[in-house]
């Protein structure tokens, strides 16, 4: 494990879309690519850029890097939504977030999502919202931590 202080969380420039990829690559392949077989794991290669880029570039979105020795190591995004006429409010929600196994454990993950609750009340969210896949224990056992609780159950079949 990497000592924490050698870590640098900060927002996320167009210098840093390459290594964005990169990160997402690595959540998509370990999370979704693992769990959902509907998951295209060629997109963060195929359309992250972009997508980052327009995030980086919009103020109702969050991306924030975690850097060491001048390698992105993890990231963090989010998004805010209005709601809706039926749940009114904004909602920041944690849209996705990774670090790499060998800086887990040291809090990188929980300064990012320090950023990420800064962010949501500077921007005058009302709620904060993450979404983990049911049999990703860790990564729901690391955000009940954080002080997320849960509050929806999604259940999926075939047709």
């Amino acid at each position: 494990m990497v000592e924490e202080d050698t870590v640098l969380v900060r927002l996320a420039t167009d210098a840093d879309i390459d290594g964005l990829v990169a990160s997402s690559t690595r959540l998509f392949a370990e999370d979704g690519g693992t769990r959902d077989p509907l998951t295209d794991t060629t997109w963060p290669a195929n359309h992250g850029a972009k997508a980052f880029a327009n995030s980086i570039a919009s103020d109702d979105n969050l991306v924030v890097v975690a850097v060491h020795d001048d390698n992105i190591v993890g990231h963090l995004t989010g998004v805010l939504d209005e709601g809706s006429q039926s749940r009114p409010g904004k909602i920041a929600t944690l849209r996705s977030m990774y670090v790499r196994p060998e800086h887990r454990g040291g809090g990188v993950g929980a300064r990012l999502v320090a950023e990420f609750r800064k962010w949501a009340g500077d921007v005058g969210a009302d709620r904060m919202t993450v979404t983990a896949y049911a049999t990703n224990e860790g990564a729901q056992r690391f955000y009940q931590r954080q002080g997320f609780t849960p509050m929806f159950v999604s259940l999926e079949t075939t047709p």
